[in-house]
């Protein structure tokens, strides 16, 4: 049995985005150039499979019984957007580009819940299960992912991957679709080695340029 929480209103967080539009330093696009900065919020798209990383107030049925994470192909949820954060010790001053091989967490906006993986299965594809996990953005080493590309920053335009610092598998989607209640969505899951399975795309989101507060050592938005 899948369990559901106490859903959150997806309006005053949209609403907060929008209105980051207004601050100086941030810029909203859906394509374009450039490095991925600490603080921003965005979506990610799995280059392969084309679905958006998700979550949602909906409790696996099985596992660890935490917060679900899957993909979903509609590119307009707002249950898909992600805050970029530094590690439990910082080091993602917001505004500074994301550097391949830096840690981060991924906190899920509408929920404050951190991409997180375990040594559980995955209820579908048996690979490891890929939660979301904490609160108000604070969870547990399990919290972090390595942004693995080529060159000295994470760029807009390229396909990186994220390898899970505590266990090494890589956030992946390999086709595997759920019932009810959340019918047609993705599973995500982690797998023990780079395939085209796990690429990801920065996609639709606000993006604060590079440097801007930089200097203040601060990683939330």
């Amino acid at each position: 049995m899948w369990s559901a929480g106490r859903c959150a209103a997806a309006g005053p967080v949209l609403l907060a985005l929008l209105l980051m539009l207004l601050v100086p330093g941030s810029s909203a696009t859906k394509t374009g150039v450039g490095p991925v900065t600490c603080g921003s919020v965005l979506k990610l798209l799995n280059t392969q499979h084309r679905v958006r990383l998700h979550s949602h107030d909906i409790k696996y049925g099985s596992g660890s019984g935490q917060q679900s994470v899957t993909g979903v192909e509609a590119s307009d949820d707002a249950n898909s957007y992600w805050r970029i954060r530094g590690g439990l010790e910082g080091g993602c001053p917001r505004g500074s580009p994301v550097r391949c091989g830096q840690a981060v967490r991924l906190t899920h906006v509408l929920t404050g819940k951190n991409l997180h993986t375990h040594h559980f299965l995955s209820p579908l594809s048996n690979n490891q299960e890929v939660s979301a996990f904490g609160e108000d953005g604070e969870g547990d080493d399990l919290d972090l992912w390595t942004v693995r590309c080529s060159g000295q920053h994470w760029e807009r335009e390229a396909a990186v991957r994220f390898q899970h610092v505590g266990t090494s598998v890589f956030l992946s989607v390999t086709g595997e679709q759920y019932g009810s209640p959340i019918r047609g969505q993705h599973e995500v899951h982690g797998m023990p080695s780079a395939n085209t399975h796990n690429t990801w795309k920065a996609m639709e989101g606000i993006f604060i340029k590079p440097g801007v507060e930089a200097s203040t050592g601060h990683d939330e938005l």
